[in-house]
Order: C-alpha cells, then structure tokens, then sequence
C-alpha cells in the first residue's frame, strides 16, 4: 500500500478529448436493489479474519499468507464464482525469487589512486537482480542524468550512447520543469520513478545503476530507503530466455555521491542542472565501481486468487472487467512491544474483504454482465507489486481485451466518507464513468491532492496500465459524514504515525466499515458500467499508457486473435 494523504480538492475538467461511452443508463430497479445490498457486517467478517494474528500477517512466503491465499479461494467458491486461473483452478502461481543483501557485501568507488569505501545502509543499499548468491562487478560510471527515453516528449538522456557495460548514475524524479505539458509538470509520471530508472539501464544494457538519494527528488528520507532495502525483496523469477537483468541496483546517498564526484573533479550541482535540459549528453566520469555483493537467495512460490463471473453475452464475454485488491502483507518481523505480527487490518485486508463484498454484489444481480468480471486477490504488492505484475504478464484475459482495472488498497475503517479519489481515472475515459457513479450514489470526486508523490504508479492498478489497460485506484478522501471538520485528516494521521507498516495495524472491534460498503457499491456500479458498454474505455490522447493498448491492439491483430 502506498503511503498518502488524500485531502479534498475539487477533480478538475478534463483538457483532452476522448471517445465517450454511451451514454448512462437509467439505474433499474435491480441494479438499486443490488447496490443497497452492500452489507457491512459481511466486510467485518473477512476483515477480521484476514488480520488475526492466526494468519501471521499473510506474508510473501510465509505461511500465513499461503492461509490467506487458501481462504480466498475458498471464499471465491463459496459466492458461486468460477475458477479463474485455469479451468480447474482459483489459484495462479507466481514464481517469486527472494534476494537478501548481506551486510559483508562491499561497495568502493575508485579515482585515480583514491579509493572511498561506502558503507552498507549509511552510504548505500544494493541488491543484484541475476538471482545468484556472490556478484562482482568492477566498471566505468557514467553519469546519465534522468536516464529517460520519452519520444513523446521529445527527450532522450542517452542521445546513442553506448552504456552496455557500464554502470549508470542517475538523478530520482521527472526533470524540473514550469511546463505543465513536460512530464505532467508538477505531477510525477512514471519516468521519475525509481523503479523506471533500473528499467531504463537494464534496456540500455548497463551492468547497473545507482540512484543518489535526495530528500526532496525521492520524496522521502534516506531512513525509508534503508529499511526497505535493508531486508528481503522478491522479483518475479528470471523466465528462460530472459535478459540478463542488472548486477548491480543500487542507491547512494547525497553526502557520499557529493563527496566522490568532487575527489574526481565533477560537481553535483552543475550535473543536475544540465541533466534538466533536452540537450544533456551522458557524462563518463573518471570514476570506477568495485563492488561484491553477497546475497541469500530462495525461491518463493505464492498465488494470485482470481474467481470468474463469466458475461452473458457471446460477442463480448470474452472481454473482462477487473477488480483487484492485494492480500498479502508484512508477515512477521521486528517486534514492536512484544508483538512481532505485521496484521494489516486496513493495510489491506480491508481491501480484499471489499472486494469479496463487490464479488457478492454481482451475484445478487439477475443476470450476469455482458462482459466476464475478474475478481483477483493480489499476492506480493508490499515486495513490489509482484503478484500483479505477474499477471500482467501471464494475464487470464488478454490485455486487449480487459476493458478496466479497479483497484482496492485500503478501504476506509473509521465512518463513512462523502469524497473519495480515483487515482488514475483521469488519465481515460473511465472518469464518465465516476462522474456518473457520483451522481447516482452521492458521493464527490476528489482529485490527486499530491501528484507529485506519483501515487498511481505505486500500487496494483499500475502494472495494468503499464500494459495498457485503463485502471484506478478507489481510495477513501477525508470529509466524513456525521464527523467534526478535520476529522479524516486526523484518523489519517493517526494511522499514519502509529500503525502503518506496523504491528498495530490490527483489527478493532470498534471499526465502522459504512465507508467500505459504500467503496463496494461504487466499485460495483463503475464496473457494471463498463462491463455494459458497447465501448470499452479509452486512454486520453496522447497519455503516457495510450501507447501499451496500441501496442497491444496491433500484436493482436497481427497474430489474428
């Protein structure tokens, strides 16, 4: 789950022309008799089983979470949804390989006859993506300002260079700028993330990359970036065939990548600031990389839990709807109190048991959609949105013909909301369809209230729309019914410093899911819409994932399905 606030800001009109769906039916009387239906008490029942301390946290790996993963499926036959994975199965595998640095690994950088040797969690973290246990590396750095390749804006930090070999040092965030048509303005787009940059290396076929950490381009403090490197993390296994992945990923501080780059004659400052313009050329810097990286490696099986409401109509059933919500959390780990058990009650069993209700939703319906509805239950989005990305990449439902993706990560717990925000609705022509669920079931769309935290790209709905699927994120926004001015902000706060990411994330009889219910009856009317159309929602012309469906719409073509 990502980490933000969602504060209320009037959703601004869209700029951009798009394709309209048709227009909004009338709500039947099944359709109102269906939505009313939302019962809390039965999202009560999966939320407070999904976070007893009998799961253990439900982590990756653990066997907790292979309880969680199993009640799911349970739960998923029991609503009368058909096995989704394959004919006979609710359970898609996901092959996992968990890598753990060693803290006897060791990072130097080399000038001339300087050596500066950094120190494991203070000066940097690094893990190696080849999925073998001892890594050495000794190569060039060069400097390659953003490291992006975005022709749609007109910018390239590699300008043909040949990096292959090299290891790449690179700057956190999208290049500043006053333009609101480069790079979203204000608003992060994908090319600043950090997860973007070791994507771009590995295409441009360099050994590694090292990313220095700036409070303000990461957003965070160093502290966030040691902890989370500072234990385990699982990537999707290398498929045979595959490319050879980077050696080394790394981060650095801004202290240690100030002081090296100075012993070698380079000024961070004046790097950065041309890094900022369409002209940068990749810098060589007169520095080398010596590193060993020592790494524990085990592979992890998990499980996507995916149940199918199959459409009704032969022309477009084989088209889908698809709602997901990650059910796997911390596990256990670092006790706080005496208690070592990571629950995650809101974080997110709260969401999986959402979406259980929404699953029920469509049952009570007379007859089916036209479109097939997907149910999926996530597995490993706190290691990186592993399950969902291995979806993406081994999909039930070809990509061309899932019509959406709505996700659920965090429900709220404490009231009912009258906001709620859609991150990345906006992006398509799905935001019709909100605008309308707004008006039928009474609620305010709210906007991003921080788009520079690029809070889209940091939870399951992304590894859709990387694929080119239009998708959102239903978060909960802060003005609550029946409650004093000021009072989401303040539950939000509280959950925020005390219990997320913690083992205090836990079930409290006193939870008020009214707003969980509400979350599921506008998730439910959003897909049925789209499930209904003669259209299936289009991306904003010229957005940054219109290009994935186009991609996908041709190879489809090409191999005639």
């Amino acid at each position: 789950m990502r980490n933000v606030r969602a504060f209320p800001l009037v959703l601004p009109a869209l700029l951009s022309a798009y394709t309209a769906l048709a227009a909004p039916p009338a709500v039947s009387p099944d359709l109102k008799r269906v939505l009313d239906a939302a019962d809390m008490k039965r999202i009560d029942a999966d939320l407070r089983f999904l976070a007893d301390d009998a799961l253990e946290g439900r982590g990756t790996g653990q066997k907790g979470g292979r309880l969680a993963a199993l009640y799911l499926e349970a739960r998923f036959r029991l609503l009368g949804l058909v096995p989704g994975a394959t004919k006979d199965s609710y359970l898609q595998e996901v092959p996992l390989v968990g890598v753990e640095t060693q803290p006897q690994s060791q990072l130097a950088i080399t000038t001339g006859d300087q050596r500066f040797e950094a120190r494991w969690l203070d000066d940097y973290v690094a893990n190696s993506r080849t999925e073998k246990d001892q890594e050495e590396i000794d190569a060039p750095l060069v400097f390659a300002g953003y490291g992006i390749v975005a022709p749609e804006y007109r910018w390239d930090d590699f300008k043909g260079e040949d990096v292959r070999g090299k290891v790449l040092v690179m700057l956190v965030n999208d290049p500043p700028s006053d333009d609101p048509a480069l790079f979203g303005g204000k608003a992060l787009t994908y090319y600043g993330r950090w997860t973007y940059k070791y994507e771009s290396a590995a295409r441009a076929g360099a050994a590694g990359a090292i990313l220095i950490h700036t409070d303000v381009s990461a957003g965070y403090g160093w502290n966030v970036v040691r902890n989370s490197w500072g234990r385990e993390a699982p990537f999707v296994a290398l498929a045979p065939g595959s490319p050879r992945p980077l050696t080394i990923a790394s981060w650095m501080t801004e202290s240690f990548g100030r002081s090296v780059l100075k012993a070698a004659g380079q000024d961070f400052d004046a790097l950065r600031a041309a890094a900022a313009s369409r002209d940068f050329h990749p810098v060589a810097l007169p520095l080398r990389v010596q590193a060993r990286l020592v790494s524990k490696i085990r592979p992890i099986m998990t499980w996507n839990v995916i149940g199918l409401l199959p459409g009704r109509d032969p022309k477009l059933r084989d088209q889908a709807v698809v709602y997901t919500a990650h059910y796997d959390h911390l596990g256990r780990g670092n006790p706080e109190d005496g208690d070592d058990i990571y629950n995650g009650a809101q974080d997110n069993a709260s969401g999986v048991a959402t979406l259980l209700e929404t699953a029920r939703l469509y049952t009570l319906l007379p007859n089916p959609p036209r479109r097939s509805v997907l149910f999926i239950a996530c597995a490993a989005e706190e290691g990186g949105l592993r399950g969902s990305e291995y979806y993406a990449g081994h999909p039930v439902v070809p990509t061309h013909l899932t019509a959406a993706n709505i996700n659920m990560d965090g429900t709220p717990v404490w009231g009912q909301p009258r906001d709620f925000t859609f991150l990345g609705a906006d992006h398509s022509t799905l935001r019709e369809v909100v605008d309308d669920a707004s008006r039928v079931l009474g609620f305010k769309p709210v906007a991003d209230p921080h788009p520079e935290q690029g809070s889209f790209y940091r939870s399951d709905q992304f590894n859709f729309a990387k694929v080119g699927i239009p998708a959102f994120s239903l978060d909960p926004g802060m003005d609550y019914l029946g409650k004093p001015a000021g009072y989401g902000e303040k539950i939000w706060n509280e959950y925020e410093e005390k219990r997320y990411h913690r083992p205090k994330d836990e079930y409290d009889p006193a939870f008020d899911l009214s707003g969980s219910a509400q979350t599921a009856r506008i998730a439910m009317y959003v897909g049925y819409r789209v499930a209904q159309a003669e259209a299936i929602p289009q991306w904003n012309k010229g957005d940054e994932f219109a290009a994935a469906r186009t991609s996908a719409l041709a190879a489809a073509a090409k191999s005639g399905r």
